[in-house]
C-alpha cells in the first residue's frame, strides 16, 4: 500500500514545479517597469504644459513622442508573449496589464494635444482643479513605478493598489469640482467645451490607473 504524502509536503511539491515553470527571463517586469517609468515622463510633461509661459508646442511634441515609446514597448511586450512558450503568470493577465498601461498614456498624450490644439494655455490661468487633477495623475504615476518592480516577488503590493483607489477617488472629487466651475459661468461656452474635454481626458487618466491597480491586485491573489 502507498502512503500518500501529507498535504503540506504536496502543497510545496506543487510549489516547487510552479517556480520551476517560471521562466528566468526578466523581460517582462522590465517592460512593466520601464512602462510605469515612461508614464512618470508622462506626467511630468503634463505638469510643466501647465506651468505658465511653458513652451507650449515643444512640451506637446515631447509628450506625443513619449506616447509612441510607449507604443513601441507595449509592442514588444506582445511580440515576447507570443514568442515565449512560459510566461511568469497568466498571458491575458499580461496582455492587459501592458494594454491597461498604453491606455494611461494614451489620455495624458490626449490631455497634452487639446491643451496645446485649443489653445488653453493662452488663458491668463487654468482652473485650480485642472491642476489638482495633473498632480494626483503624478502621484499615482510615481505610485505606479515605484510599486511593479514588486510584480517579481508578488510582495509588498497591497498598500499600492489600496493608494491608488485613494488616489482615484481624489481625482473623481477634483474632476466633479471641475465640472461645477466650468458651468459656472465663469468661462464662455466654447472655452467651457474645450475644457470639458480635457477635464474628461483627465478623469480617464485617473480611471485608468485604478484599472492597472486593479489587475496588479488580480495577479497577486491568484499568484498567492
Amino acid at each position: 500500500m502507498i502512503v500518500p504524502p501529507p498535504q503540506s509536503a504536496q502543497l510545496h511539491e506543487v510549489a516547487a514545479v510552479r517556480l520551476r515553470l517560471r521562466p528566468n527571463d526578466d523581460s517582462f517586469y522590465e517592460f512593466f517597469t520601464k512602462a510605469a517609468e515612461n508614464i512618470v515622463r508622462g506626467t511630468e510633461l503634463l505638469t510643466e504644459l501647465a506651468m505658465p509661459k511653458a513652451d507650449v508646442q515643444s512640451v506637446s511634441e515631447r509628450l506625443v513622442e513619449v506616447e509612441h515609446d510607449n507604443d513601441a514597448l507595449t509592442h514588444e511586450l506582445y511580440n515576447r508573449i507570443n514568442s515565449s512558450f512560459v510566461t511568469p503568470f497568466d498571458r491575458e493577465d499580461i496582455y492587459q496589464l501592458g494594454s491597461q498601461l498604453d491606455d494611461v498614456m494614451d489620455h495624458l498624450e490626449a490631455v497634452g494635444s487639446l491643451l496645446y490644439l485649443y489653445g488653453l494655455t493662452s488663458l491668463p490661468s487654468l482652473p485650480r482643479e485642472m491642476h489638482e487633477m495633473v498632480a494626483i495623475l503624478d502621484q499615482q504615476a510615481r505610485l505606479t513605478a515605484k510599486s511593479l518592480p514588486g510584480l517579481k516577488s508578488m510582495k509588498g503590493l497591497k498598500d499600492y493598489w489600496v493608494e491608488c483607489n485613494r488616489l482615484e477617488n481624489e481625482g473623481d472629487r477634483a474632476y466633479r469640482m471641475l465640472l461645477v466651475r466650468l458651468f459656472s459661468g465663469e468661462y464662455d461656452a466654447l472655452t467651457v467645451m474645450k475644457m470639458k474635454e480635457v477635464a474628461d481626458e483627465l478623469e480617464a487618466a485617473c480611471d485608468a490607473f485604478e484599472h492597472v491597480s486593479n489587475t496588479v491586485e488580480t495577479i497577486a491573489v491568484k499568484e498567492s
